[in-house]
């Protein structure tokens, strides 16, 4: 086996010298956009008070936003003065305001409205040439307006109250922040949601929500639909998001008309970093490792071209051999594929190398010509490499009299992973009354994964009861993925109670699976030498490519009438989905022709040599299946909804969304003699929803709700083109019959919310399925394969508790610390129907992908500067099906896994900190089973990594 050093692919001089060169390039786009948004809005006459060139080195400025205390909405109008000067303005769009040249020294601001109680905030220092940031929260008043005094450190607490999206939301929301998650080891998106009550996550990026498959879940990026690059379903995988770019990951739960239609589990919205109100600089740095990595050796494979920038080389490239009449190469063809085929087939083995991370943002708020500019521009880099030991893989045979290993494969994987991307966000106000947003987002990671494994198949065996032949099997995967994301958005003020707001998204991903390699061997006894053999997965290569791209515009109308008390709230807007998905697969099999045996026992990389120069014809290529698909998706909507106050206490939400769903979708084999499918589906909804929420008193509120929502099919669950399976694993058909589901919706939540930053609630919820699509196998002459079915019904109901609590309560000295837990108990039931399809085992089962209760926990200690921190972080999943089973065998089982999770945060000084994260630190091992055996089993190792990052004071 060839050897080789696996190495980090970004040594620290090129990498900070990368971001050197980024952040040129990254200031010269922001001094372009930033001038053409302000070219935008030169004729808005500008409302905001300037400070004098006199005056400017002994003033500063005074930014913030003013809050409704009842539902964190921003207040427009709000006369803003600074006491004892004679500045002050108005706030515009969304409570935002900004105060220029206000003397430096100790300040006062106040705060009035009509309806409102005015508030003075006291206590505020401000430096000369800085920004002070203070926002505020007014209450409504309906009697007696008197004038609230407060400190502007309560005022922080209070605001921060006011504007947690859970207290304030109209249905059930959780939220994970940026300082949540600048506090936990969370490298991504998807490690960071996985905090929130009821959230799993499977292959560490897809989200499941209350238990329900990926399929139920919504992804959005600042508020626009997302499209996937995933070949075999229409999910976004949030591992594509660097943590370091968020601002905020929020999971809704509660359906309301202004949320898409398939939106049935919930809403993950992404929100990327906004600009901060003074100028910042951070630039960060860490090293780590994987256990079961560094100082061992580990598989790995030659690489092509800039991979570790996401890139695969032209060594890659899919042979050129023309047309494949009946779906086969003749002798010259096959030749010529071989030449041009990179002959990698084996892994190599080498020394692990560190894991490493890089990262810079820059960002701030300065007036130009009356406007106050915001932008920040962001870059994260990140290299990985993961192991998993002790791999076994195993199909799974038998019935009610035991279970046993059918074939068995023993071995383990490497892989190399990429992650970088970067944002450059620009907003500004025109004017007060319109804020005018433009967000700009690029991810692209890239995974290079080798698998060797060794064991026992029994298709393989001349005779299966002597169990002395054995299968050694290797595969090479190189997979890259990009999202690209552009987006407009603005927001206009049509005085007090008149609210639009509108955006263009332009999104589109791609997946690049260049030159997968399969190969095994066969020996009949451990005297023999392994030899390849004619088998159509032998010697396999698949070329895979997927681009979609997706327009999205949307518009919204607010109109908002009553009092602060008791504020009437309508709503309405439009928004189209259209998208365009092509998706290429073309897999090769490559078959021995006129080889001798001695040939067949040389090693991959030589037979295919030998065979691509011989003048014999010693192999022949057919194609396996597949060819491509072209998806064409419209999706428009229109919705209605009013937030109604009945009495001091009650408020109700309902209204209703239509969506009208066109799906084209053509399918072609890939010897393109004929066309397996090209079909049209349409599907208009009208989709209702009713929410009641009451104030109980105090801090406590009760949410109830009950909607109705969708899930479409997935485009390559509709594609009737099959895919088959590496040696000993499954093949893969589409199922153009499907239909959509139909889901109904039940949700009753308390909350009590008794110290900023402190909540306890308790919910239960329903949800009744009718035709939901569930994953199968399903048994042909061929052997078993796995598909899609609408089953005739199901059930999926469960109980929520959510818990954060600051010790000091309980004693002084425990002030710093925070404990914080949630817990989900869940239970569903499904009525399969399909008996002519697949045979299940189990009609009385739990829903693919339904775990019995998920929990969360942990600790987070904070000295008085925020600057020191440690949590600890606990996650365990309960037990749930991956796989159903079929023909008498058991359902396959993903077993639960105890994960703990520590991050330490500390200060050198005052612009250097150090940070040190541990993941798995239970070293608990991933265990799927069908009944008493082991399905599948491997030790992924512990996690450690040591960092810096250094944050200037301007």
């Amino acid at each position: 086996m060839p050897s080789m050093r696996i190495r980090s692919p970004l040594p620290a001089r090129h990498a900070f010298a990368l971001l050197r060169s980024a952040f040129c390039r990254t200031s010269r786009s922001l001094a372009t956009i930033g001038a053409l948004l302000l070219f935008a809005g030169a004729s808005a006459t500008p409302v905001l008070a300037q400070a004098d060139s006199a005056s400017a080195t002994a003033s500063g400025r005074v930014t913030g936003r003013v809050v409704d205390a009842q539902n964190g909405e921003g207040l427009t109008d709000v006369g803003v003065q600074i006491v004892g000067t004679t500045r002050g303005t108005m706030s515009g769009i969304d409570g935002r305001f900004n105060v220029f040249g206000v003397p430096a020294g100790t300040v006062t601001i106040q705060f009035r409205r009509v309806g409102y109680a005015a508030k003075t905030v006291t206590g505020l220092m401000l430096q000369a040439g800085q920004t002070l940031e203070q926002d505020v929260v007014l209450q409504g008043a309906t009697v007696q307006l008197t004038t609230q005094v407060v400190t502007a450190s309560s005022e922080r607490g209070s605001v921060s109250e006011a504007l947690d999206r859970q207290r304030t939301a109209t249905g059930v929301v959780n939220s994970v922040t940026s300082e949540q998650i600048a506090r936990s080891p969370d490298r991504d998106a998807a490690q960071a949601v996985q905090r929130v009550s009821g959230v799993t996550v499977t292959d560490g990026k897809y989200v499941f929500v209350r238990g329900l498959g990926e399929r139920y879940t919504n992804t959005s990026l600042n508020g626009a639909a997302l499209p996937s690059p995933e070949p075999e379903r229409k999910v976004v995988p949030l591992d594509l998001f660097p943590s370091a770019l968020l601002q905020s990951v929020t999971t809704s739960k509660t359906f309301t008309p202004d949320k898409t239609g398939d939106f049935t589990g919930a809403q993950v919205d992404i929100q990327t970093r906004e600009f901060p109100a003074r100028r910042m600089l951070s630039v960060s740095s860490s090293v780590g490792f994987n256990e079961q990595a560094v100082g061992q050796n580990v598989l790995g494979a030659p690489g092509a071209g800039a991979e570790w920038l996401g890139f695969g080389g032209s060594g890659r490239t899919r042979p050129n051999v023309g047309a494949m009449p009946g779906g086969a190469l003749d002798a010259n063809q096959s030749r010529t594929f071989l030449r041009e085929l990179r002959n990698v087939w084996t892994p190599a083995s080498g020394a692990g190398s560190p894991n490493s991370t890089f990262g810079a943002s820059v960002g701030g708020q300065s007036p130009v010509l009356g406007h106050p500019l915001g932008y920040v521009g962001s870059l994260s880099y990140a290299y990985s490499q993961d192991v998993r030991r002790n791999e076994l893989r195993q199909t799974i045979v038998g019935g009610s009299s035991g279970v046993r290993a059918y074939n068995s494969y023993l071995g383990e994987t490497g892989r190399t992973s990429v992650l970088w991307g970067g944002i450059a966000n620009f907003s500004t106000l025109l004017g007060t009354r319109t804020h005018l947003a433009l967000n700009n987002m690029y991810n692209r990671s890239a995974d290079n994964e080798v698998h060797r494994d060794e064991g026992f198949d029994e298709l393989q065996a001349d005779d299966p009861t002597a169990r002395t032949a054995s299968v050694r099997r290797y595969w090479l995967d190189y997979v890259e993925r990009s999202v690209r994301s552009n987006q407009l958005r603005a927001e206009h003020a049509l005085g007090e109670h008149h609210q639009i707001d509108w955006s263009l998204t332009s999104s589109a991903v791609s997946r690049n699976q260049p030159d997968r390699t399969d190969f095994f061997a066969v020996r009949q006894s451990p005297a023999e030498a392994y030899a390849m053999r004619a088998d159509p997965k032998a010697a396999r290569r698949l070329f895979a490519e997927l681009d979609e791209r997706v327009l999205t515009p949307s518009a919204n109308y607010r109109l908002t009438l009553g009092s602060a008390e008791r504020q009437w709230i309508v709503k309405t807007g439009a928004t189209m989905r259209d998208t365009e998905r092509r998706s290429d697969l073309a897999p090769y099999a490559i078959y021995p022709n006129a080889t001798t045996e001695e040939e067949l026992r040389l090693s991959p990389e030589r037979l295919f040599a030998l065979a691509a120069d011989a003048g014999r014809d010693l192999f022949t290529i057919q194609t396996d299946g597949l060819g491509y698909y072209t998806a064409n998706e419209r999706v428009g909507a229109a919705y209605g909804m009013v937030e109604l106050p009945i009495g001091d206490r009650l408020r109700v939400i309902t209204g209703a969304r239509a969506e009208s769903w066109r799906l084209r979708l053509k399918s072609v084999s890939l010897d393109g003699l004929s066309e397996t499918s090209d079909s049209v589906y349409r599907k208009t909804d009208v989709l209702p929803s009713l929410a009641v929420n009451v104030r109980l008193g105090g801090s406590q509120t009760l949410r109830a709700s009950v909607t109705r929502t969708l899930s479409r099919p997935e485009y390559r669950e509709l594609s009737p083109l099959q895919e088959k399976g590496p040696i000993g694993e499954l093949d893969f058909v589409g199922n153009p019959a499907l239909q959509r589901a139909l889901v109904n919706n039940y949700d009753l939540r308390w909350e009590m919310y008794p110290n900023p930053g402190e909540v306890l609630s308790l919910g239960v919820f329903a949800k009744t399925f009718d035709h939901p699509i569930e994953r199968v196998q399903v048994s042909t002459n061929g052997g078993n394969i796995y598909s899609f079915v609408n089953a005739d019904a199901a059930e999926n109901y469960g109980v929520e508790v959510d818990a954060r609590k600051n010790l000091g309560a309980l004693a002084g000295p425990l002030a710093p610390f925070l404990v914080f837990a949630n817990a989900t108990v869940m239970r569903s039931s499904i009525t399969p129907g399909n008996t002519d399809i697949s045979s299940l085992t189990n009609a009385d089962r739990p829903m693919v992908g339904q775990a019995p209760y998920v929990v969360n926990g942990g600790v987070t200690y904070a000295n008085e500067s925020g600057r020191a921190t440690a949590t600890v972080l606990y996650n365990v999943v309960g037990r749930r099906i991956v796989t159903t089973g079929s023909g008498g065998i058991p359902d396959n089982y993903l077993e639960p896994r105890h994960l703990l999770d520590l991050s330490l945060q500390l200060p050198v000084y005052s612009t250097l900190g150090v940070k040190f994260n541990a993941r798995n630190l239970l070293d608990a091992s991933y265990r799927e089973k069908q009944g008493t055996a082991v399905r599948m089993a491997y030790d992924a190792g512990r996690v450690f990594s040591l960092g810096l990052t250094w944050s200037p004071e301007f």
